[in-house]
């Protein structure tokens, strides 16, 4: 059944990988690669380091820097001892980082230095100080990290990981703004990986390379990655997402396969440099983590000679949930190409009503989900996972169908959610930011059509009587308070919004004028 039976948990894919592929390259960043053997020497040097700074098993490490193969090295080494490794969104504001540090409580944090400003505010605000690690991820002769790491020796700890201890906890925000810690297992993400082996669409082996350029802090790499390494895959890591950057990677590394929010699709391909891009070598491309339009996806699969294949899922679900194959991807057929696809194998998905009842084909209701691969729960937050976790169902919170044929399409988000440029916002987090500025009296936030990003955020406020406030104002109180993508990039003051039956807000009515035509529920 398993394809390694040797891989039992996130730090079996490298000592597997440094045994049966010693001399392949694991990684290839800013030109420098690390072979196998050496991702497991060095992550052991950095796992008997973490040891000696008293992280155990079941600790927390915090990674606060960007795409690197210190971020792979810091994956391994936590796992070779048990410990829980927490990606940090760099993109967030200092309060946003304070809070997640302060619930997470990790033991030890790596830090790249052109965050240490910042990192630095951020303790300011902490009860106690959290001891830190810079690391310099493009200096590999003198990187701090990798020079302690070499006062600590090569021996694997040999920690042998429970299969519902946490591995990875990634954080994400909830309707309430309150951002919760996804807990995603060993076995968990084990599974994630038998499923795609169960799954016939993904064919990828020791020679692969998977370009790695979305940032770190999300599942949709990380989690792609993962799949990568397992399967022997080199990983090509792009620092950060820069379309012309990412375009010479292609030239002169050769990737195979990539993964990519639909909107980097857009940047590549509308880039002058596309034009003169050899991208013969990908055979692959996986594009999620927000709705691709018709348009741009003909435009690519027209322009980048590969197969196309689009997931959806989230990060309480490990992956993927659902697939468009690479054989869905048919340009005659527009209604297929709006669809999300059918399950993965071992993975369960249904509609139901507000009740809990299933609903038959073609009647939209919540999509739920059963999955091996489903986080054991939110960190600290217990009741906030009961909410949305009942008989071994997860409740996305996403509005859907499916037609005769076993296809879902995803048609509304319940939870009230903007996904711009591949991050998720949250509408009631950016109300209650804009809440607290002394001129407002209410706020209600929609996301408005957007060519760059998909959607954009935009705000329409209600002023207390007497006061005034500028457009500029409420949004330098937001960027002091929120990552700048969770913005509002325009703003609307009105004298009241429109209102439901019960006297809440209606956002449909809202959001009526900027989507109606453009194929999207309002």
């Amino acid at each position: 059944m398993w394809p390694y039976p040797e891989i039992k948990n996130v730090a079996d894919i490298v000592r597997y990988n440094a045994k049966n592929y010693s001399d392949k390259p694991g990684t290839i960043f800013c030109d420098h690669t690390l072979s196998w053997a050496d991702i497991d020497e060095l992550s052991n040097r950095m796992a008997n380091g973490l040891r000696a700074e008293n992280v155990d098993a079941k600790d927390r490490v915090l990674y606060f820097a960007g795409n690197a193969d210190d971020y792979f090295l810091t994956i391994y080494a936590s796992a070779k001892i048990g410990a829980a490794f927490i990606p940090l969104n760099w993109r967030l504001s200092v309060p946003e980082i304070a809070a997640i540090v302060e619930d997470s409580a990790p033991k030890i944090a790596l830090v790249d230095l052109i965050y240490k400003d910042t990192w630095d505010e951020v303790q300011s605000k902490l009860p106690q100080a959290i001891k830190t690690i810079y690391i310099d991820p493009a200096k590999k002769t003198n990187n701090p990290f990798w020079q302690w790491a070499s006062n600590f020796e090569n021996t694997d700890p040999n920690y042998v990981c429970e299969g519902d201890s946490t591995a990875w906890q990634i954080y994400t925000s909830g309707t309430t703004g309150a951002p919760k810690g996804v807990e995603l297992t060993h076995a968990g993400i084990m599974n994630m990986r038998l499923c795609e082996h169960f799954e016939p669409a993904y064919t990828w082996g020791e020679t692969d390379r998977y370009l790695f350029c979305v940032p770190s802090f999300h599942l949709l790499g990380l989690g792609l990655s993962m799949q990568a390494m397992y399967n022997g895959a080199c990983v090509l890591i792009a620092p950060q997402f820069d379309p012309e950057k990412v375009l010479t990677l292609i030239n002169t590394h050769k990737p195979t396969l990539m993964g990519l929010a639909p909107v980097m699709i857009q940047f590549l391909l509308d880039h002058p440099n596309a034009a003169t891009t050899d991208f013969s070598g990908i055979r692959e491309i996986l594009y999620a983590g927000s709705p691709i339009s018709k348009g741009l996806l003909k435009r690519a699969i027209e322009a980048i000679p590969c197969k196309f294949m689009q997931f959806y899922g989230a990060t309480e679900s490990g992956g993927a949930i659902t697939l468009l194959r690479p054989d869905d991807h048919d340009l005659d057929n527009d209604s297929i190409l709006t669809s999300c696809g059918k399950p993965l194998p071992l993975i369960d998905m249904k509609i139901i009503d507000a009740e809990g009842n299933s609903l038959p084909a073609n009647a939209p209701g919540e999509m739920v989900i059963r999955a091996p691969s489903i986080t054991k729960g939110y960190w600290n937050k217990p009741e906030a996972w009961k909410d949305v976790y009942e008989n071994g169902w997860y409740k996305t919170g996403d509005v859907g169908y499916y037609d005769d044929n076993g296809y879902f399409y995803l048609i509304d988000r319940a939870k009230d959610m903007i996904v711009s440029g591949g991050e998720n916002i949250y509408c009631s987090e950016v109300e209650n930011c804009l809440s607290l500025h002394g001129a407002v009296a209410a706020a209600a936030i929609i996301g408005v059509p957007s060519e760059k990003w998909g959607e954009e955020v935009k705000a329409f406020i209600m002023l207390k009587p007497g006061q005034s406030t500028t457009d500029a104002e409420l949004i330098a109180h937001c960027k002091a308070n929120l990552a700048g993508y969770k913005c509002p990039k325009s703003i609307e003051f009105v004298s009241d919004f429109p209102r439901t039956g019960a006297g809440k807000v209606s956002k449909k009515d809202l959001r009526a004028p900027y989507w109606e035509g453009q194929g999207r529920s309002v």
